[in-house]
């Protein structure tokens, strides 16, 4: 008996095609004893598969992130597991409000740095910025500095609110105490002039990604 061998290869194509499948027939001749097989294969289509690949870095490789978080903010890895960012308005003020939390934290370290650098010099006996909550300053009461600190924080955060709600507001002339040119905003949650920008950094604001970027990172750290 002679039998026919030969081995098939499963190929999964771009679009719609036909794929070899081997199958077995038997065929007897006319003439002798003999019974060969003979392997032929029949066409069998298989579906397009696509694999898409990832655009840009998440936070999870391998995890799609939410449409609403589509790369153009500034530190943006589509992390969001609950969803808070899915109503545009209230995106638009956790953008502002992680600004805030990022421009505290770089201006807390500052302010360890530097004091401790005058009480390791001896310029000054100020005490260490983790027990600097206990001191009891000779200059007002504890309670004093909590409600200067309530009217200042007040009256700042309004003042940011209200650009928020309405930007450009609050550079109008007359609405800071005539200090609105040194205080000339870019753009909500980016204000500028000589006094916050000195270094003229960021005047492109709206091409500065870079820039922004640096900042929220510098928060994470």
């Amino acid at each position: 008996m002679a039998v026919a061998v030969g081995r098939g290869f499963l190929v999964q194509p771009c679009s719609y095609s036909s794929s070899p499948i081997f199958h077995n027939k038997l065929y007897k001749p006319s003439l002798g004893s003999a019974t060969t097989f003979w392997s032929t294969f029949a066409p069998q289509r298989y579906p397009q598969v696509a694999v898409q690949a990832q655009q840009r870095p998440t936070w999870l490789p391998g995890l799609d992130p939410p449409p609403y978080l589509d790369g153009t903010l500034a530190g943006d890895y589509g992390f969001d597991p609950l969803g808070l960012g899915e109503d545009p308005k209230s995106l638009k003020w956790y953008v502002q409000a992680e600004l805030v939390h990022a421009r505290f934290a770089m201006a807390g370290v500052a302010g360890i740095l530097f004091t401790d650098l005058l009480r390791v010099t001896g310029i000054s006996n100020l005490p260490v910025w983790y027990e600097a909550g206990a001191v009891k300053f000779e200059f007002a009461s504890t309670r004093t500095l909590i409600v200067v600190q309530f009217l200042l924080m007040g009256f700042a955060e309004t003042k940011r609110y209200m650009d928020f709600i309405n930007p450009g507001s609050q550079a109008k002339e007359g609405s800071f105490f005539g200090l609105e040119a040194a205080l000339e905003g870019l753009e909500p949650g980016y204000p500028g002039g000589p006094l916050l920008n000195p270094l003229g950094l960021a005047k492109d604001i709206k091409n500065a990604h870079e820039w922004k970027l640096k900042e929220i990172k510098n928060d994470w750290r």
